[in-house]
């Protein structure tokens, strides 16, 4: 089956047709944004029933198929959340997890760190008898994809989210997920139109692959690869970004359009926006407005496909409360190319990774990242 989001019939057709590639910037703010609304939404029930009764459930972790549903508890920390970005075109179609970001709250609740893992990084994706899948050493993303296969059936995101979870519980070290998270383009675009755009840091001139000035889609090269046409244009600076613009700024990765660093370079800047947005969020001028707020956790609340094993997103904005946009650290971990003879494999982790992963492992981050200024992804 696909995951979906409710319908004004009460049914639940797929959220994800349509979703473009990257849509993994949706992932990361969606999520963020629900589990940190905690301190805005105590108090108010009436907020909270809706917003609640909005979010998507999926069982991302298997644990219902394994008949053991996790015990409701108290959320106490260190917690480690997975956050995936999809885009399957069709509901025949498998995913393939273009975002896979992690969100580490250590055992204080006060902070947290960003991490991101290349999509292209190269990995063993281990057996999964669900799917008939008999493992295989290839790109992370396929994970979601090989997962997703449902014999005779339509692809299951919920279920390749499982096995890309285990996947990177092997790479990271990481023993077991408190949380997980697949977010929509569609309702996130409603997020951004709701909060009325973004104020953000630009840190170089950027041109738009795809989006002419005036946001309409570039037209397609009829005589070769690419498009044609007059290009967007994002100046660096500190500028005010409507929906669109946000989202296209961040889906930027060529060297010829600005981003020498590729997708290095696109994966900071999706953090730099979710730390923008969750600022935005916490804005007055979100807060103190009961219509906007409403609209916007609603909005965030039916693009999200969540799993708290046992507890609810409520929940974790609740536990989540002390947390702010200046709390939340941008991790950048160094890669680089992997190849076979001259052709490409994929991405590989260069070294010191295995060390941040020791230190998140043993509540040690602070030291490293003291001894480890270079893993600091800065907003500029």
């Amino acid at each position: 089956m696909l995951v979906g989001k409710a319908g004004k019939s009460g049914r639940k057709p797929s959220i994800w047709r349509g979703v473009p590639r990257w849509a993994r910037v949706c992932t990361v703010f969606g999520t963020v944004l629900t589990m940190l609304s905690g301190a805005v939404l105590v108090g108010t029930e009436v907020l909270m029933a809706r917003y609640e009764g909005a979010v998507g459930k999926a069982d991302l972790f298997g644990d219902q198929a394994a008949g053991a549903q996790a015990k409701k508890s108290e959320i106490k920390g260190p917690l480690n959340i997975l956050l995936v970005g999809i885009d399957p075109r069709t509901p025949t179609a498998a995913p393939l997890a273009d975002s896979i970001m992690v969100l580490h709250v250590p055992a204080s609740m006060d902070r947290a760190y960003l991490f991101s893992l290349p999509r292209d990084l190269y990995v063993h994706i281990p057996s999964f008898k669900k799917a008939e899948f008999p493992g295989e050493t290839t790109k992370i993303n396929a994970a979601m994809s090989y997962g997703s296969k449902v014999p005779g059936g339509n692809p299951d995101a919920a279920r390749g989210f499982e096995l890309l979870a285990t996947t990177v519980q092997n790479v990271t070290g990481i023993k077991r997920f408190d949380a997980g998270a697949i977010i929509n383009f569609t309702g996130f675009q409603k997020i951004v139109d709701a909060m009325g755009g973004v104020d953000m840091y630009i840190e170089r001139d950027v041109k738009s692959e795809h989006k002419q000035p005036d946001g309409k889609p570039r037209p397609g090269n009829t005589r070769g690869e690419g498009y044609v046409g007059p290009q967007a244009l994002y100046k660096k600076g500190n500028r005010h970004l409507s929906g669109w613009q946000a989202l296209d700024y961040v889906r930027q990765r060529y060297p010829k359009n600005g981003v020498p660093d590729s997708d290095y370079g696109r994966q900071r800047h999706q953090q730099q926006f979710v730390k923008a947005m969750v600022g935005q969020a916490f804005s007055a001028d979100v807060v103190s407005n009961p219509i906007k707020l409403d609209k916007v956790l609603r909005a965030a609340g039916q693009s999200l496909i969540f799993n708290g094993r046992g507890n609810s997103v409520v929940d974790f904005g609740l536990a989540l409360k002390d947390i702010r946009p200046n709390t939340i650290e941008m991790i950048k971990l160094p890669g680089g190319g992997v190849f076979e003879g001259k052709k490409y494999l994929g991405e590989q982790f260069q070294a010191g990774v295995p060390d941040f992963f020791t230190a998140l492992h043993n509540e040690q981050l602070d030291p490293f990242m003291l001894e480890h200024p270079q893993f600091v992804n800065k907003a500029k």
